[in-house]
């Protein structure tokens, strides 16, 4: 019996489809971390792209439409709702200090932000995530400060006022489970 002929406007199956997204953040992951061994330098804004992917799929986020709003993605699950700006830094270097956190969108309307943490590789280590309002105080402590002006926060400090909600070794911490 012959086999029935495909319609040409069938969509594949989700892991047949060249272009999944999975797929290509992964392909895109291996070319920014090929670039950087090459080059010695980082593939300009491929890594917030993959930083919100994973951010994404690690916390059952939703990433948002409008990216203009001032946030990236809104929570599912425990974070039902929350409207989330998400931040990266990769780290070629650990023992390289002083990386900071890329622009906050201050005069925007948003709950937290989450800081994914990725290797060499592009592969998210860990993610940590801070209150709007901590952040706030905290950049405005800075901002009073003599010795600090106001600006993008350390990812140290980041740390510090932050939580840790995801590790590649344990995943979804239990204390981000709602």
């Amino acid at each position: 019996m012959a086999e029935p002929e495909s319609n040409p406007n069938d969509r594949p199956a989700e892991d047949e489809n060249p272009y999944a997204v999975d797929k290509l953040i992964s392909q895109a992951r291996r070319l920014a971390a090929d670039y950087w061994r090459a080059t010695g330098k980082p593939l300009p804004g491929i890594s917030a792209e993959i930083a919100e992917n994973d951010a994404a799929r690690l916390l059952d986020l939703e990433l948002a439409e409008d990216r203009q709003a001032g946030f990236d993605a809104v929570g599912r699950g425990a974070r039902q709702g929350r409207r989330i700006q998400i931040k990266c830094r990769t780290i070629f270097d650990e023992s390289k200090s002083g990386h900071r956190l890329g622009q906050l969108k201050l005069d925007r309307d948003w709950d937290s932000v989450v800081l994914v943490l990725m290797d060499d590789s592009y592969e998210p280590t860990e993610i940590y995530e801070a209150d709007r309002d901590v952040i706030i105080e905290t950049i405005d402590a800075a901002a009073a400060s003599k010795r600090s002006k106001r600006g993008p926060l350390s990812i140290a400090r980041f740390k510090a006022i932050g939580r840790l909600v995801w590790t590649r070794e344990e995943g979804v911490l239990e204390n981000d489970e709602g």
